[in-house]
Order: structure tokens, then sequence, then C-alpha cells
């Protein structure tokens, strides 16, 4: 037997565990925020179904990742860093992608027949999830053949899969979402699609859109106006909500204000990082290794456990 397979297995097993992206998997963290706003948090049949949810959603994202993979294989290879993915280098394969999206396909729609979710009949939870994550899939694939070549719809799009993150956490448990923390989610992730479109341009210069043809369409001050516009959208929609009637209603307390400064130092720091640091490109990784950006998640969320703790 030759002494390099056990190797080689298990250097395509881990590439297989890439290709999946599971550090992405904190975008569905959105998934939850109606369990976390609505009050839901007290509920264990909901706070089981929110978690049921999350996990279809990872499932879900994962099999769309594999297949975007699969498409961008070709313009992935001209990229510094994004020739390294499993497929472009040629560590994983066609079958054994292919096999990877149907299994996740598979688990989802699983998930979406769960008990906790079916536990919930009066709120159709599990149609609910599975029309939510259809739409999200149909949204993505519609992106991939040809909408992202598209300039300012290919954000937008992104941005309404997380709008779905919101709606599987919510509409599907029966808890019914804010629509200022609506609007506001919507601001945020229109704020980070066009950093990531403004750290791909001023990376590749001129042969970006060798990589990603829309990038050709879109300039750095053109992307800087996107980002001064969303950033401001989402200060004041989070504060508005903050403040709001319904939410003061729903919470019993007007203290989650306080988490306004958090949030405004948030952005900004994630402004610096785009600007000055060439930030940006992947929100994820930002998010989760930038110790400010860390800090203020924690710090907010901390302020968040207070103020609605403090009402229960």
């Amino acid at each position: 037997m030759n002494a390099d397979a056990p190797a080689a297995h298990e250097g395509r097993a881990l590439a297989a565990l890439r290709l999946l992206r599971p550090h992405q998997w904190t975008k569905n963290a959105f998934v939850l925020v109606g369990v976390l706003f609505g009050h839901g948090w007290d509920d264990p049949l909901r706070v089981h179904a929110a978690l049921v949810a999350f996990a279809a959603f990872c499932a879900t994202a994962s099999t769309i990742y594999v297949v975007n993979d699969w498409f961008d294989r070709e313009r992935d290879r001209l990229h510094p860093t994004k020739r390294l993915r499993p497929i472009a280098s040629g560590l994983v394969g066609g079958p054994l992608a292919l096999g990877l999206a149907l299994a996740l396909a598979a688990l989802a729609w699983a998930l979406t027949r769960a008990s906790a979710l079916a536990a919930l009949p009066e709120t159709g939870g599990g149609e609910r999830l599975l029309a939510v994550l259809v739409l999200y899939v149909a949204i993505n694939l519609a992106y991939s053949l040809g909408l992202k070549r598209v300039p300012i719809l290919d954000c937008s799009l992104i941005s309404f899969g997380f709008m779905l993150r919101i709606l599987a956490g919510t509409w599907a448990i029966g808890i019914a979402p804010s629509r200022w923390l609506i609007v506001c989610g919507l601001a945020v992730t229109l704020f980070l699609a066009f950093a990531k479109r403004r750290a791909e341009l001023a990376a590749l210069g001129e042969d970006a859109g060798g990589h990603r043809v829309v990038l050709d369409r879109y300039s750095l001050p053109l992307l800087d106006q996107f980002l001064a516009i969303t950033g401001t959208a989402v200060l004041v929609t989070y504060s508005v909500y903050t403040v709001s009637g319904e939410t003061v209603l729903t919470h019993g307390t007007d203290d989650l204000i306080w988490t306004v400064p958090v949030v405004a130092y948030g952005l900004f720091r994630y402004l610096y990082l785009v600007f000055q640091r060439g930030g940006g490109g992947d929100p994820t990784r930002d998010l989760v290794s930038d110790p400010h950006l860390i800090a203020a998640g924690v710090a907010w969320l901390g302020i968040v456990l207070w103020a609605l703790g403090s009402t229960a």
C-alpha cells in the first residue's frame, strides 16, 4: 500500500470540509435574531425550532457554496487567494463535489421535517422553512447563472439572502419580525456586500474583471458612496429600532439604546479595516479575527442580554 495514501485521503477530507465553508455558518446567526429580539428564548420549543432552522440554513448555504465554487472554478484560479479553494486547486473533483451538494440538500430537507418544527402546527413551521430555503436556493442559482454580473442587483440578491435568514428564524417559528429590524438587516447586509466588492476591486486592480465580471462595472469612488449611504442607514435604522414604540412595548425597556455607541464603534472599525487595512473581502473572517470587532460584538451582546434580562 502506498504510504502516501492515508495522507492523501486526509488531505481530500479536509479539503471537502473546507469546501463547505463552516466558518461562514456564522452568517446564519441571523436565523436566531427572532428568538433574541422576539422574547422567544423562554420558550424551549421555539428555541429548539430556531436551532433546527439554523442547522437547515447551514446545510443549504453549504450546498450553495459547493455549487458556486464549481461554477466559479475557472475564474477562482485567476484570484490570488481563491485559487487555493478545494475545487479550483483540484483537491476536490466533480463527483465528490456533486455528492456533497446532494447530501447537504437532503439533510436540509430532512431538517424541515424535524419534530421541533412539527410541534408548532399553528405556524406551519416546516412548510414555511422549506419555502424560505427553496427561495434562497432559487435566488442563489439565479445569481450564479448570470445575475451576479449585474451591478447593484448582485449585492441586492446577497442582501436578500440575509433577509430570508431572518424570516426563517421568525416567520417559520411564529415570531413576528420587527419592521425596523428588517430594514436595519437590509442596510447591514448591503453595506457588507458593497464592502466586499470594494475589497475585491482594490485587491485585483485592472485584473478584477477577469475574476468577477461585475467588477468592471463598478469603481472605487462609486462603491465608496454606496458604503457611506448604507453605513449611515445602518446606524440610523438601528438607532430608531432601539427607541421605537414597538421595541419598547415588546421588551418593556428602552435600555437597548445603550447598544448604539457599540454598534457605531463596530461600524467605524469595519470601515477602518476596509479603507486602511485592505479588509472587507471576507466579512466573516474579519468579524471573527479582528479583536476590536470581537470585543464590540461581546459588548453588544452583553448589553442586549442585560437590557432584556432586566425586564424578565
